[in-house]
């Protein structure tokens, strides 16, 4: 691990000017991604930046028509909350199968969508539940927020201070998960959104998380298991490695849509 210089940021002020006088600095909080690649010595960063202990990052709560969750709130506190598990089942399903039960009392939601792993879950629910992820700077809705391959619509020195989720009609989340690491080879996270609506995103196909426009039409018609799994989805673009080509992934989405539909509540 290279040499780098720990900071406790007093508050989120903070830690926006001290990553504006540091441009090579990193934030801390779950420490689940940043740490291993410290570790392998792939990043190096001129200060570590912790935020995970600041009150304002944390917290869930349910504001009109909208479950509102803390940048610095753990995967096993979203996968317990009833606010959570009674509002938005899906998203607490989600949450309860992120990683082991180390990985979910560490790692943060607010982590997760800024790195935008491609095979990450949470940007599953954030785009097809039509979050917006609210920073220090501003407001950027879901379907501007995840861009590219590890890449977000986040501005350097911008923090994410929380995610607010519109209630749902349904909600419902399928993955079939790398045994190893336990993300996503393949997730699908079904919603009907409040106007009645049918938003289903993909992650882990794909470089970044995508919505399934063909499912999506044929669940608008007929919400049903069978409508997801006659969906076709095309192949091109999608990811090709050892743990599965491109083709068994475009078989995998319409069939875990179909299992998210029939679990959606």
């Amino acid at each position: 691990m290279y040499q780098t210089t720990y900071v406790r940021a007093g508050s989120v002020a903070e830690a926006q000017h001290l990553l504006s006088d540091h441009p090579e600095a990193k934030l801390l909080s779950g420490g689940q991604t940043l740490v291993p690649t410290l570790r392998q010595r792939l990043a190096r960063p001129s200060h570590l930046i912790d935020i995970s202990h600041l009150a304002d990052l944390r917290g869930i709560s349910l504001e009109g028509d909208q479950v509102v969750i803390g940048a610095t709130t753990t995967h096993a506190e979203v996968a317990a909350n009833d606010v959570v598990r009674q509002r938005i089942p899906g998203l607490a399903q989600l949450a309860g199968l992120i990683g082991d039960p180390p990985v979910r009392h560490l790692g943060t939601i607010g982590g997760s969508i800024a790195n935008n792993d491609p095979a990450a879950d949470y940007p599953a629910a954030v785009l097809a539940l039509k979050a917006a992820v609210h920073t220090s700077e501003r407001t950027i809705g879901a379907d501007n927020f995840f861009t590219g391959l590890f890449e977000t619509g986040l501005d350097p020195g911008e923090i994410i201070v929380r995610v607010s989720f519109p209630v749902p009609q349904k909600s419902g989340y399928e993955k079939f998960h790398q045994s190893a690491s336990r993300f996503a080879l393949v997730g699908v996270f079904v919603a009907v959104l409040a106007d009645g609506s049918v938003r289903v995103a993909v992650t882990g196909a794909g470089p970044c998380v995508f919505r399934a426009a063909s499912i999506e039409a044929s669940l608008a018609n007929n919400f049903a298991a069978e409508a997801a799994e006659s969906a076709s989805i095309s192949a091109e673009g999608l990811n090709s490695d050892i743990h599965g080509s491109a083709e068994y992934r475009a078989h995998l989405v319409p069939v875990l849509a179909g299992r998210a539909v029939s679990g959606a509540r």
